[in-house]
């Protein structure tokens, strides 16, 4: 009898515990599979986190890439072109520079004149060398001037008279030489020439024959003559020899 009340107690105790835990799982059921869905969401957003953040991060690095790619592209385009630029620009300097990229002129593209300077006894000359090329051109040195004949030499150059800057002449324009013919000294002796030439020797451009400007001719002296270099202008000091 007692072992029946015993059965039945735990069977009663068993049946409430087993009631009693029936109803928590129900009551948990709700919550617990709230809970536990809670918790498969989080656990999904959790690995879907994990599972696109290699995806992101590497989508982030694949981007950060490209847009590297394009601003170094682009930096390498401006640099370039600013090389370019840069480069085109040293032409002017030439790129092209008027002063070092100008040819040399030639006696075939000047016109040769002379003339003789003012007041008796006329001792001096000015020569005229102007550019008739349609291009600009270089004037070097002194001009290379035989009065007489080849053996008598070529007038000497004063040396004061040397520009020091490059004498570049445009279509049109004109360089000047001033020259010694003589002292004009009754008891000097001299020659008469009614026509001479005039060699572009530093030029390398050749030979022009130059007519006396004065019917008679000029009266030169070997022991005096003497040029000057060529020049855009005569000027006071340099040229008065």
């Amino acid at each position: 009898m007692r072992a029946f009340r015993n059965r039945t107690t735990v069977l009663a105790a068993a049946t409430t515990a087993a009631l009693a835990l029936a109803l928590t799982a129900c009551g948990d059921n709700g919550t617990g599979t709230k809970s536990a869905g809670s918790a498969s969401s989080d656990s999904a957003t959790v690995a879907a986190s994990a599972a696109e953040s290699p995806k992101a991060a590497d989508d982030a690095a694949e981007t950060g890439t490209t847009g590297s790619t394009g601003s170094g592209t682009g930096s390498g385009t401006a640099q370039a072109a600013g090389a370019t630029k840069s480069s085109g620009g040293s032409g002017n300097s030439g790129g092209t520079s008027a002063k070092a990229s100008a040819p040399l002129c030639t006696a075939k593209g000047l016109q040769i004149t002379a003339e003789r300077q003012d007041g008796p006894p006329y001792t001096h000359l000015t020569l005229s060398a102007k550019n008739t090329s349609g291009a600009g051109c270089e004037m070097k040195e002194y001009p290379h001037i035989h009065f007489l004949d080849n053996a008598r030499g070529i007038v000497p150059p004063v040396a004061k008279s040397k520009p020091e800057v490059p004498v570049i002449l445009e279509p049109g324009q004109s360089a000047y030489v001033a020259v010694r013919m003589s002292e004009g000294g009754r008891k000097e002796s001299t020659e008469t020439v009614k026509e001479f030439t005039v060699t572009l020797k530093a030029n390398g451009g050749g030979m022009a024959v130059v007519k006396s400007p004065a019917p008679e001719g000029l009266s030169v002296n070997p022991q005096k003559w003497a040029t000057g270099y060529w020049t855009t202008e005569l000027r006071n000091g340099a040229d008065d020899f």
